[in-house]
């Protein structure tokens, strides 16, 4: 039997990544997990992406297999028994199709919201357009990038880098916390000439938040994706 929850292909994902004080991020930190830092800096990304070939347990769910996300998460370290994983914890998660929600939300305790949601995908002969957007309270939020046609690989010891090499899921509540494998080869980027970003954080995701309305991102960036797998979840 397949130890794979999910399996999908994650293509075209926007990355626009925030310094936050560390200290708002304390209230949604699982047990058994700490912060994970880059150049002393804890971060939070705005991350949209398309998922494509969706499969729950090897089977495709009728128009649950291709759709938009977009969610809000910041990075984690878990020391199991001297091995050092690193990993993501999701503030919330945003999709359109309501059977990946609510099983996301019983099955990984995770915080899914169902909303409407569209995405864009443009090519010119020099560039490529990408944006997703998602409705929340009669109104469009959205997360755009225009980029270039050629990817390059992800520098080591770069900010992308850290943001994108995280292979581990991490979720909890009252004192338990769920972990799940997400595998994927290294990812390539497509560099970001421009980008657009349109959210109302405060309603959407809290007052802990709200400061990103005013904030730029340190980075945006774009990666290629890649087909992925989700384990099934372990009990820390």
């Amino acid at each position: 039997m397949s130890s794979n929850f999910l399996t999908a292909e994650w293509k075209n994902l926007i990355m626009a990544n925030y310094i936050i004080d560390p200290k708002k991020l304390k209230p949604f930190l699982p047990a058994k997990t700490e912060l994970d830092f880059f150049n002393g800096n804890a971060y939070v990304s705005l991350v949209g992406f398309m998922f494509a070939n969706t499969k729950m347990l090897g089977v495709k769910i009728p128009f649950h297999v291709n759709f938009e996300e977009v969610n809000l998460r910041f990075y984690v370290r878990y020391n199991d028994k001297g091995t050092r994983k690193r990993g993501v914890v999701f503030i919330k998660e945003i999709v359109p199709k309501p059977a990946i929600a609510i099983t996301a939300n019983v099955v990984y305790n995770e915080n899914y919201a169902f909303k409407p949601m569209k995405n864009l995908l443009t090519k010119s002969e020099d560039e490529m357009k990408v944006a997703y957007y998602w409705r929340n309270r009669n109104r469009w939020n959205k997360i755009k990038a225009i980029t270039e046609l050629f990817t390059l690989p992800l520098l080591l010891g770069s900010e992308e880098e850290f943001i994108a090499e995280h292979y581990w899921g991490y979720s909890g509540t009252k004192g338990k916390t769920v972990e799940y494998e997400v595998k994927h080869p290294k990812w390539e980027m497509y560099p970001v000439k421009s980008y657009e970003i349109e959210c109302d954080f405060s309603r959407q995701y809290g007052e802990n938040f709200s400061f990103l309305q005013q904030q730029q991102p340190s980075s945006v960036f774009m990666v290629k994706g890649s087909a992925i797998s989700v384990s099934k979840k372990r009990n820390l």
